[in-house]
């Protein structure tokens, strides 16, 4: 059963950390999530003002980071004494569990910084685990070039296109991620199987797309109804865009910025391990 478009969403302008410009497609008030991803942040600029500034020590609690850089580079370092520099078409996958305190720094690649920050819940029975994060670089993705002369990267999860089986570095835990990054040459087409039951979007980050006769224009994000697979067609400029899904908790959401809870006895136990001190021990 093919998924079609059940929303369109488009991305706010808006900022985070220290005025850092982006668009926030998910997550930018409660009702505008789904299960299990919690936000969608997409930053791009030429201009250094934008995003230089960065996103100084903050903690996290409950949930997952993924960000993706398509072009540029950022360093980053936590309490745990981690630090990295994650490269053009790398991915940082941290997991902050019961606490982590964290710095993201953007650096100056030629000007230009592109990508996205992506939030994934965790059930409550992983909320308190350790916390802990993994660089992926660029190289360790697997791509799939059509025969059309677009291409498919896989980020996270497991996908089969065609004869291909792509198997990315991240895969598994309880919401069972896919994240691919597609470019499509002008009017290409492409279908990609989704697991039935799970929940899944679309963002289109360079030209459009068109899914099941409805068009989904560039920096939009399209929820999906239920289905077994979705086929997406570029528009005459081709486009490039994001594909999800995942295996939706189910469970109820209190959150506090960024501390992503059940109830709210639990953001407030949080708070106050961050006053104490205490919220990564």
């Amino acid at each position: 059963m093919e998924r079609t478009i059940l929303n369109t969403i488009r991305a706010l302008d808006t900022s985070d950390g220290a005025g850092v410009r982006l668009k926030r497609a998910l997550g930018y008030n409660p009702m505008v999530r789904l299960d299990p991803f919690l936000m969608l942040d997409a930053f791009s600029s030429d201009n250094p003002d934008d995003y230089i500034a960065g996103f100084p020590a903050h903690p996290h609690r409950g949930f997952e980071t993924v960000t993706y850089l398509v072009e540029g580079h950022m360093r980053h370092r936590d309490h745990l004494g981690n630090e990295g520099d994650l490269k053009q078409g790398g991915v940082q996958w941290m997991t902050a569990g019961r606490g982590i305190i964290h710095e993201e720094m953007p650096q100056q690649q030629d000007g230009l910084l592109r990508g996205f920050q992506l939030w994934i819940n965790l059930p409550a029975a992983e909320k308190m685990k350790p916390a802990g994060y993994r660089d992926i670089a660029d190289t360790e993705m697997p791509r799939l070039d059509l025969s059309t002369g677009g291409q498919v990267k896989i980020i996270a999860g497991e996908v089969t296109l065609g004869d291909e089986v792509l198997i990315a570095p991240v895969k598994g835990g309880a919401t069972d991620p896919l994240y691919l990054d597609v470019v499509l040459r002008p009017d290409e087409s492409l279908t990609v199987p989704v697991k039935t039951g799970y929940g899944s979007f679309l963002y289109v980050f360079e030209g459009e797309l068109l899914v099941a006769g409805e068009t989904v224009s560039c920096d939009h994000l399209a929820t999906l109804t239920d289905g077994d697979s979705v086929t997406v067609q570029a528009g005459k400029k081709g486009a490039r865009l994001l594909v999800l899904a995942g295996k939706p908790i189910g469970e109820p959401i209190a959150q506090y910025g960024p501390f992503v809870m059940n109830t709210q006895d639990e953001i407030n136990q949080a708070l106050s391990d961050y006053r104490d001190g205490t919220l990564t021990a």
